[in-house]
């Protein structure tokens, strides 16, 4: 549904409807270049040398090209270009690849990526995010062996923020033959809740991520639009793929085949069995699960699993075999799969107390006059010696037991939630690599009583 095949004699412009540059010292990741674009004169760039252009022969270059010395970040001692499809197109689920062949050498760092289209500085008018709360997805990085690829490794990452900070999932791919300098096809199947990064044949998938996956303190930052980029980055010091030394190759180039966007064809919504119904007593964990038969026609790819329930304090869960998610069913080859649907629910506790002494329950002058008038008795009935003391033994447990007795009742704990006995359902929804995402292509209700 989108593509650019990179085709046009030499010296061809770049076509301007498809693509954007960003331009100048981004100040990230520590890395040295000076991105230009191909009118770009300034911070080394050269109109007559641009680091993007056509070659003639169908392929889009990137070439990063060392102007100085320099290894210090974000010292502009390199120039390259980073193309972006912000301000032209934006994307909502399909397949999405390149064919590229990759430079290598020390501080290369080559990406073809997507960000989502509500970052900072988006042309669409959406309301703006900051990084990583747009949603990242890397289809491919390589940096050198010192950063942990190399020329037979690449990785494909999603980051996102949580309310904890930046969450990121990916996988490293070891080539069982062959490298990143021959051609090779990098690319995502990215439908609802899930994304499925895959080498050269889509379905040979090696990585699945989907909103399972996310914590609780998130959700899954993928199901709104997106922008493309392609980028040849160069390292300083403290970057990832490490600084630049003479070894490394100046100009560095990256070839670019094609750039491609698919709209996947309509697949039937799954056939869910008929499961058998849970009856579980609250806070047991057997017989707490049910198994589930799934159909789909044989070349439908993954589908993605979740469920729900309405039982109060109670969670269920969907677990799969398929190897790279155990949330999904990979019906590319087959189409029958199964998967089990687990329910937890909660037991009545009693009450629990917790003793704490705190500042705030210490009240110093209503113990200083207790204390005073019980040993303004003893001066006065002139007890011996003995008598004195466990008398004022005695004063010490009271005020104790005051403090205590204070603190110990500011910090009761309620008792915990309980699932209510009743008749409650689990909800199992299921979403296709075609759907849209405003709604689960299947769902089954699976009946849950509680005793």
């Amino acid at each position: 549904m989108w593509s650019d095949e990179f085709d046009g004699a030499l010296g061809t412009p770049i076509d301007a409807t498809k693509w954007t540059f960003d331009t100048g010292i981004l100040n990230v990741n520590n890395e040295v270049e000076y991105y230009c674009a191909p009118t770009t004169t300034s911070g080394g760039c050269r109109v007559t040398e641009p680091n993007a252009y056509l070659d003639g022969s169908g392929h889009l270059i990137l070439q990063a090209t060392k102007t100085g010395n320099s290894t210090a970040a974000y010292s502009g001692s390199w120039t390259s270009a980073r193309m972006t499809t912000n301000g032209t197109e934006q994307f909502l689920y399909g397949r999405v690849e390149s064919r590229m062949m990759l430079p290598v050498g020390a501080g290369i760092w080559p990406a073809f990526w997507a960000l989502g289209a509500n970052v900072d500085g988006n042309h669409f008018g959406n309301a703006v995010s900051p990084w990583p709360d747009c949603g990242e997805m890397d289809y491919m990085e390589n940096v050198p062996e010192r950063g942990g690829l190399g020329v037979h490794r690449f990785r494909s990452t999603l980051h996102q923020k949580v309310a904890t900070g930046l969450f990121s999932r990916g996988q490293t791919y070891a080539f069982p033959d062959g490298d990143v300098t021959a051609y090779h096809v990098y690319g995502a199947v990215w439908s609802p809740n899930m994304v499925q990064f895959y080498l050269d044949d889509p379905a040979k998938v090696f990585f699945v991520h989907t909103a399972a996956g996310i914590p609780p303190d998130g959700t899954f930052a993928f199901n709104h639009s997106f922008f493309l980029l392609l980028n040849l980055a160069i390292g300083g010091d403290g970057s990832w793929p490490g600084p630049t030394d003479a070894s490394t190759p100046n100009p560095a180039v990256m070839t670019v085949d094609y750039v491609r966007l698919y709209r996947p064809s309509v697949v039937p919504a799954p056939q869910f069995s008929s499961p058998a119904a849970i009856v579980v007593k609250a806070g047991a964990t057997t017989g707490n699960r049910t198994a589930l038969s799934v159909r789909e026609p044989a070349g439908s790819g993954r589908v993605f699993l979740s469920c729900s329930t309405d039982a109060p304090e109670a969670a269920c869960a969907v677990m799969t075999t398929d190897a790279l998610n155990s949330s999904t069913l990979d019906f590319s080859a087959s189409s029958v799969g199964t998967a089990t649907v687990t329910v937890v629910t909660s037991a009545k506790r009693t009450a629990t107390w917790r003793l704490a002494i705190r500042a705030r329950a210490w009240r110093p002058t209503a113990v200083a006059a207790l204390v005073a008038a019980l040993l303004a008795m003893l001066v006065s009935t002139a007890l011996p010696r003995r008598r004195v003391l466990a008398v004022l033994g005695g004063v010490a447990l009271v005020s104790a037991g005051l403090l205590l007795d204070c603190a110990a009742a500011s910090n009761r704990l309620p008792p915990t939630g309980r699932t209510a006995p009743g008749n409650y359902k689990i909800s199992v929804h299921a979403y296709t690599v075609s759907g849209d995402g405003a709604a689960p292509d299947a769902t089954v209700r699976i009946p849950l009583t509680v005793n």
